[in-house]
């Protein structure tokens, strides 16, 4: 698994692209990328992005216990974030995900595509700098 970040200044949205096989253990080490270059970049908006994702290898158990834990981005912090999942099978586990986690993550939405994700964000042409 590859983890792309990018960022759009004008907008302040991190975007995060996954690409490959998502394993449990990838999903351990995306809770702390996110939270090291959210806080960095100070972004007001966040997107996690698995349309490249080949592989979803990802435990239901391994789901529930994140959707019960501290998010990595506490949405106190008033600022959204969408996950872009296109695949049918893996979009039911993010829905999974948010609708368990929906009292810590009340900002947290799911879509199929990028061009949505903006749409829910409010965002038209965005420009995105690769980070790491």
């Amino acid at each position: 698994m590859t983890l792309r970040v990018e960022f759009d200044p004008s907008n302040k949205i991190l975007l995060l692209r996954f690409e490959g096989a998502l394993t449990d253990e990838s999903i351990a080490d995306f809770y702390r990328v996110i939270r090291q270059h959210w806080t960095a970049a100070d972004a007001r908006m966040g997107i996690v992005d698995f349309s490249a994702v080949t592989d979803f290898a990802l435990s239901s158990n391994l789901l529930r216990q994140l959707a019960k834990q501290e998010p990595c981005i506490p949405d106190p912090t008033g600022r959204p974030r969408v996950i872009v999942v296109p695949q049918t099978h893996a979009f039911g586990l993010a829905r999974m995900f948010q609708i368990m986690g929906e009292t810590t993550r009340p900002l947290l939405h799911v879509v199929h595509t990028l061009d949505e994700a903006f749409a829910k964000l409010g965002v038209q042409s965005p420009r995105f700098e690769l980070l790491a």
